[in-house]
């Protein structure tokens, strides 16, 4: 009898100790942000330079062959997305967090040595599975130590310093390209960046399961105490839930629109006669201000809903692509990045706060990986788009197309779409 009574405080005590709110837990939600901006910065890599390289040194001329590395890092990241709620329900995220991060340690050595395309292909395969375990895992276990009230905080915060990263390397690496070329020195970045998100993720993260159950238990959901089988969550956050259905469309849309600028941005840019830092630049200005503006659209999100920022959003994001595909100096593309910026840092985190409002706390984290899976299959429908596009009609015309579809998803989102933190549909 004393072993099972020993037993029993040992099972409940976590959770006697768990509390949720960004302020008791400040120290690992600080932790998690720092591993997120390492995160951003693996992507944030190829940002500037890679379209460079695919063009100037393995002379690609057809755009879709070039944009396959966006494909391949797209596909590989949705689907893993998708089984990265069920894995992380199974095994906990700390573990996946760090397996994600084994992902990641040879891309940048094979972006550095790569000798035909097919290894830049293949590093982005490897790069696509560090994202989708990394950056799920410190979403998640920021949502886990956030609690309900300050969720869109949490998100906020999150996106931030993963994207603000991503514009910094970019930026870096545009420098470093246009003092040392284009290879192998801006991809030194990367090797400290995986190394280091590895080391604090493996010996300083905690496991933040107990949070998930003590915040259902606080709500006291009439929910069944084991998680609902994946494919129901799968349907329910595709298309059966409206709300769900029309923030998994906008994030496949966010994204199209984001690998499209991937891809073509910096060709466009270099076809007018910008020189590489200027690019990075750029390249830096979108990412940064998207970044930058979850800080106060994440919070602002719990204020007065995540729809008053997401439809609208998306329809910032049409008239910024709009206006590169009109532009044809710096100035008119740095105003364009901003706008762009705005727009997107106005949808990001306020979509995976939607996800998570109407995903109930024992299956939101699958929720959450259905909705990123959709979210980032955007990369690879994106990355094919511009690739036959301008392959057909330029890039200009590419970048106007891809707006339209931006466009017509913010209105499905206003029509769609309802706040609430307790949704009846849940």
């Amino acid at each position: 009898m004393p072993s099972v009574k020993r037993n029993c405080r040992m099972k409940s005590d976590p959770q006697n100790t768990v509390q949720l709110g960004l302020n008791n837990n400040r120290a690992q939600f600080a932790l998690l942000m720092l591993i997120n901006a390492f995160v951003g910065g693996m992507v944030g890599l190829e940002r500037t330079v890679l379209p460079l390289i695919g063009r100037e040194l393995f002379h690609l001329r057809s755009n879709l062959i070039l944009a396959s590395f966006v494909v391949s890092f797209g596909v590989v990241k949705a689907i893993l997305n998708l089984i990265s709620g069920p894995l992380a329900h199974k095994y906990g995220r700390k573990r996946i967090l760090v397996v994600g991060w084994l992902f990641g340690i040879p891309v940048p050595f094979i972006l550095m040595w790569a000798s035909s395309w097919w290894w830049i292909i293949g590093a982005n395969v490897l790069l696509g599975a560090n994202q989708a375990l990394a950056w799920s895992m410190t979403v998640n276990m920021k949502i886990d130590l956030a609690g309900p009230r300050q969720r869109g905080l949490a998100v906020g915060m999150n996106e931030f310093s993963g994207y603000f990263a991503v514009g910094l390397t970019a930026l870096a690496t545009g420098y470093l390209a246009s003092v040392y070329g284009l290879r192998p020195v801006p991809f030194t970045l990367g090797i400290a960046w995986s190394v280091l998100g590895l080391v604090l993720s493996w010996l300083f993260v905690r496991e933040t399961k107990h949070h998930v159950e003590v915040e259902s238990q606080q709500q006291s959901l009439a929910e069944p105490a084991d998680a609902p089988k994946f494919w129901n969550v799968f349907q329910k956050t595709s298309w059966q839930n409206r709300s769900l259905f029309a923030a998994s469309q906008a994030g496949l849309v966010n994204n199209l629109n984001d690998g499209m600028a991937w891809v073509l941005f910096p060709l466009l840019f270099a076809a007018h006669g910008l020189r590489i830092e200027h690019i990075g630049v750029l390249k830096f200005l979108y990412p940064a201000v998207w970044g930058v503006s979850q800080i106060l659209t994440g919070p602002l999100s719990d204020k007065i809903g995540r729809k008053r920022l997401i439809g609208p959003g998306m329809i910032v994001q049409a008239l910024a692509l709009w206006l590169v595909a009109a532009g044809n100096s710096f100035t008119v593309w740095a105003l364009a990045s901003v706008l762009l910026g705005i727009g997107t840092g106005m949808v990001y985190p306020s979509l995976i706060a939607a996800v998570s409002d109407h995903a109930a706390p024992v299956w939101r984290v699958q929720a959450l990986g259905v909705y990123r899976f959709w979210r980032d299959m955007g990369y690879a429908v994106g990355a094919l788009i511009a690739g036959l596009l301008a392959d057909a009609l330029g890039f200009a015309p590419s970048i106007v197309a891809v707006g339209a579809i931006t466009f017509v998803s913010g209105i499905i989102v206003m029509r769609n779409m309802t706040d609430g933190k307790l949704s009846p549909e849940r």
